[in-house]
């Protein structure tokens, strides 16, 4: 990319890479770290044109929160702590990657965009 002086470097975090979470030392750790990568890269690589960002997504409908939340009911209580009340979808986070790739953010560079559905902005 820095040969071609164009290029765009998505990293996906998540909320806890911006805010810790009790029994997640480990994950919240591995996410704090790609968000310093993503603005040290970004700050490395700014004069050859790339951008480098990142994407935070919040609560996603995928097999991991299945996980994490192991039951209906826990699930459910998640989405009712965003304002938006929801979980996110698959779709919401790659429509958030797409914008970061796209020539409308072609001055956005070093910037990590959570996708929560509000569930972070307190």
């Amino acid at each position: 990319m820095t040969a071609q002086k164009f290029g765009s470097i998505i990293n996906i975090s998540s909320t806890y890479g911006h805010e810790g979470a009790a029994y997640a030392s480990v994950y919240a750790g591995s996410k704090h770290a790609g968000e310093g990568i993503t603005k040290s890269a970004a700050l490395e690589v700014a004069s050859t044109g790339v951008r480098v960002n990142a994407v935070a997504p919040g609560p996603t409908d995928t097999g991991m929160l299945d996980r994490f939340t192991s039951t209906p009911e826990n699930k459910a209580a998640l989405a009712g702590m965003a304002p938006l009340a929801r979980i996110g979808r698959p779709d919401d986070i790659a429509a958030a990657v797409l914008y970061l790739t796209a020539d409308g953010a072609a001055f956005v560079t070093s910037q990590v965009l959570t996708v929560d559905g509000g569930k972070t902005a307190g």
